[in-house]
């Protein structure tokens, strides 16, 4: 694709969707944050992210407001099917220097990937770059959440061995418990409350907030990580001695409130 700021090429490497039910945790714990964080506007429709690198190399974050076409190019590429993801320059909203995601790839036959220089993009901020993994804040929370919902077998296992957390004795894991029942009472931003297919009849929830982030299956327990406890993950199980037994009550409220994937 052309690269509006240089007139060269971008070579895109690949694309992420920033809309409210679906995007990227490192940007912030709602979709208006996400997007503030890239300097666009909280649109309903959303937008996608194309990263690439131009004819030297440099990191490019495209910001298109084709979101059905960037959807398109990422299921193709999730089938192992080639899609030429190629969004018409009317559609770029703005390109951003470097990438917020960190990618294991580079495009052949050009230099390595680098940021160009600050304000090359005509923004004058810093390039983005991925988060750092060596201090834990609400990025990497939000990460561990991920984490949690790519490995939920995994982890659903560990609490049945170990009985899980006293629900109600942690005070940060009661506040989390509370400001999410509090969402299901009065609307939170767009993104704070997502659900995504997980089974028949089971849906992953990811719900963020200030300082906390709760990952659950609907049919399951829950777990939560704070800023507070840096690396720690605290399970929330429905039944047992240690069970929340309001926990499918909460869950299936959050889950009526929550945006979905189109």
């Amino acid at each position: 694709m052309s690269d509006e700021e240089g007139g060269g090429s971008l070579y895109v490497l690949t694309a992420v969707l920033l809309t409210p039910a679906q995007f990227p945790s490192v940007l912030g714990d709602d979709f208006p944050e996400a997007c503030a964080l890239l300097g666009v506007p909280p649109a309903a429709e959303g937008y996608g992210l194309v990263l690439g690198q131009d004819e030297d190399g440099a990191r490019w974050t495209v910001v298109v407001d084709d979101v059905s076409l960037v959807a398109a190019a990422i299921a193709s590429w999730d089938c192992g099917m080639e899609y030429d993801l190629s969004p018409d320059e009317r559609t770029i909203v703005v390109s951003l220097a470097g990438w917020p995601l960190d990618l294991a790839v580079a495009a052949p036959g050009i230099p390595d990937p680098h940021d160009p220089e600050q304000g090359a993009d005509g923004t004058g901020r810093v390039p983005l770059a991925p988060p750092s993994a060596d201090a834990w804040g609400p990025v990497q929370r939000r990460m561990g959440a991920d984490q949690i919902a790519r490995e939920w077998a995994d982890w659903r296992e560990q609490v049945a061995e170990d009985g899980g957390a006293a629900a109600a004795a942690h005070p940060g894991l009661a506040r989390a418990l509370r400001e999410a029942l509090e969402y299901t009472r009065q609307a939170p931003p767009p993104g704070r409350v997502r659900s995504s297919f997980a089974g028949e009849g089971t849906r992953t929830l990811r719900v963020d907030g200030p300082g906390w982030s709760l990952v659950a299956r609907t049919d399951g327990a829950a777990f939560v990580l704070l800023d507070d406890e840096p690396s720690q993950v605290l399970p929330v199980p429905r039944d047992g001695e240690r069970g929340l037994p309001e926990l499918p009550q909460l869950l299936a409220a959050l889950d009526g409130i929550a945006v979905r994937p189109s």
